[in-house]
């Protein structure tokens, strides 16, 4: 097949990323759009006219911090997987915040989560705090202030100290409660694996992890949960001292921003909601959508490989990953250690990889590997997720506690059916994902309701092709929060800032300059 000239590539990602957020034929009813930072929307002003107190954004506080902070730059730049840049030299101080280990169960004791502080090391320690709280699929630790701190423009470092959050379950207090054998075999489960026994075999491996986990955390299981967070972030607020706190958040990060912020609307500062998912969809109907995201994500993945003439993975992308999958199924590939690689743990790595465009290129490279008969790569992407102090657990535990609908084996069984034929490539593994959840105990409360009224201006970002959910999620958290402005970016990937410069320069303005962000802008991707 010929290769598509580079101007019909990219057209091609232009296209893929309108259909995903949505198009009309006709003169255009869209808002402005910013094109790469440059030329933003203005907010008009009137000189005679007195300024409108909703569009007011807080001065950010100095930090009277009441944690007791050591300096831990060394250890902690070490771990970075990529050099500083030269324009910066930071230093980074290491701290804890004791929190009940539950907020609505009183008798179950207290926990300690890792804060981080990051800021330019000529940074007075009392420079107003910006939190970071990231999604449990990505980095949901405190290191995830550090991963910010190397790409914010330098105005960022100037006016803030990135303060970062462990989520529950992760950083130093990582998870870690499921039988290796059976984490496993939810990683490995064959995507088209919906057979009635197939199925009860998978069930009995999601009961041991949950039989396990509940033992080894006394009862506790239940606090690895999004509204957990927001509670941890109102007692991190006044631990720092200031009365308004800005932050950013990421996928499940900013939904707990997002109910922080409904339950305590004056303690908000300038803040940014970044990629929150849909607040109220449960299951099945969350993971349908995040099946369809995930597809969408491919997509964009896909294009971006042959907009290059080297691409690993051929002219047709989506045509030579499903062929390793059907390989994978009956053949998993050994590698030297004696791990396997199967159809299942492939599009588990897959769908962690599709978060992060920076990582496209080791992921192509490696599902090409794993073509040619070479685990090891694609084994290598999955280290992070089951190795040593993966982040597996978490993400399963906050996972189920956050819905509150357990599906059986016989509605998965259905649902894999039809989403094998509605999303080919993720349908089946988002069905059979269901059963890991389903003798999971209830979820916990139903997160906090409200309007966030009394909030200054929010910005909710959503992402046209986001494998952890479809943009109209986030445009719905916007909906929901009185004094929200939702900003489209037409792009791929988990989290929007700080990859363009067109979201870039919304966000610096509203954190650094205290421009309140216009209502209904549309980011290029």
């Amino acid at each position: 097949m010929a290769r598509a000239p580079r101007h019909a590539v990219a057209a091609a990602i232009v296209c893929l990323a309108m259909l995903v957020a949505g198009c009309t034929v006709g003169p255009s009813q869209r808002p402005p759009v910013a094109v790469r930072g440059q030329n933003m929307p203005v907010i008009p002003t009137s000189p005679a006219a007195a300024p409108d107190p909703s569009e007011t954004l807080p001065e950010p506080q100095q930090q009277r911090a009441s944690i007791p902070f050591s300096e831990c730059t060394e250890d902690t730049l070490s771990t970075l997987s990529t050099p500083l840049p030269t324009d910066r030299k930071l230093r980074v101080d290491c701290g804890e915040l004791t929190v009940p280990a539950d907020p609505d169960q009183p008798g179950l004791g207290a926990a300690r989560l890792s804060v981080l502080r990051v800021g330019l090391d000529t940074a007075p320690a009392n420079r107003p705090p910006l939190l970071v709280l990231g999604d449990t699929t990505l980095e949901p630790s405190a290191r995830d202030a550090v991963m910010l701190a190397e790409q914010v423009a330098p105005a960022v470092l100037e006016n803030y100290t990135l303060i970062g959050l462990d989520r529950r379950g992760a950083g130093e207090d990582i998870l870690d409660c499921a039988p290796d054998d059976a984490r496993a075999a939810l990683v490995d489960a064959d995507p088209n694996g919906s057979t009635e026994s197939e199925l009860a075999q998978l069930l009995e491996q999601a009961r041991a992890v949950v039989q396990e986990c509940n033992l080894v955390l006394d009862g506790g299981l239940g606090s690895y949960r999004t509204t957990a967070s927001a509670a941890d972030v109102e007692l991190l607020r006044a631990a720092l001292g200031v009365d308004r706190l800005s932050a950013i958040g990421v996928g499940d990060g900013a939904a707990a921003l997002a109910g922080w912020a409904r339950s305590a609307p004056t303690a908000v500062g300038r803040l940014v909601l970044d990629g929150p998912p849909h607040p109220t969809l449960d299951e099945p109907d969350l993971s349908e959508a995040r099946a369809g995201a995930a597809e969408a994500a491919f997509g964009a993945f896909a294009v971006a490989c042959t907009a290059h003439p080297d691409c690993p993975l051929g002219a047709d992308p989506r045509a030579t990953v499903t062929r390793l999958l059907q390989q994978l199924r009956t053949q998993p590939l050994a590698a030297a250690d004696g791990r396997r690689l199967t159809a299942g743990a492939t599009v588990t790595a897959i769908l962690a990889r599709l978060a992060e465009p920076r990582g496209w290129a080791d992921l192509s490279a490696a599902l090409a590997a794993a073509g040619a008969g070479d685990p090891a790569p694609m084994l290598t992407l999955l280290d992070p997720l089951v190795g040593p102090r993966g982040k597996f657990d978490g993400m399963l535990a906050t996972s189920c506690n956050d819905t509150r609908r357990r599906l059986s084996p016989g509605e998965i069984g259905d649902l894999a059916q039809r989403w094998r034929t509605a999303y080919p490539l993720f349908g089946a593994t988002f069905a059979v994902r269901l059963l890991a959840c389903a003798p999971w105990p209830t979820g916990g409360p139903v997160p906090a309701a409200g309007q966030a009224d009394g909030a200054p201006p929010i910005l909710v970002i959503g992402t046209a092709a986001d494998p952890r959910g479809q943009q109209d999620g986030s445009r719905r958290t916007a909906d929901g929060l009185a004094p929200a402005r939702f900003l489209s970016w037409q792009g791929a990937g988990t989290g929007a800032y700080p990859r363009t410069p067109c979201v870039s320069a919304v966000v610096n303005a509203m954190l650094v300059d205290g421009v309140a962000p216009q209502a209904g802008t549309l980011c290029p991707p």
